[in-house]
């Protein structure tokens, strides 16, 4: 399996829509930075059939670099998370347990 890239997304949504790669990917960038700014903003999105985006507070902690096995203190802060809905991970299970089976027979 691959990454797929932003430019991956703009061709396969150009092609989906008949829009243009210019067009598709002014459009993919604009959700994007509007995603951001409503998590920036501490809202969270919600997606019905797809999932969620939110922000989890990071509590301040003490933490081990397992090189040096020494001791830091990493400060609180925030992190963007992603939820699945149901249907996403039901879609998502059902497609790779259909490719894990097919390498298995092979």
């Amino acid at each position: 399996m691959s990454n797929v890239t932003k430019k991956d997304l703009v061709e396969r949504i150009s092609d989906r829509t008949g829009l243009t790669q210019v067009d598709t990917k002014i459009v993919l960038e604009s959700f994007l930075e509007s995603l951001a700014d409503t998590l920036q903003s501490g809202n969270n999105i919600e997606i019905r059939g797809f999932g969620r985006f939110k922000v989890k507070k990071k509590n301040a902690r003490t933490a081990r670099n397992p090189r040096t096995n020494e001791s830091i203190q990493v400060e609180q802060g925030f992190k963007p998370t992603f939820e699945a809905s149901k249907e996403l991970r039901k879609r998502v299970n059902d497609k790779m347990m259909g490719i894990d089976q097919q390498r298995q027979g092979e």
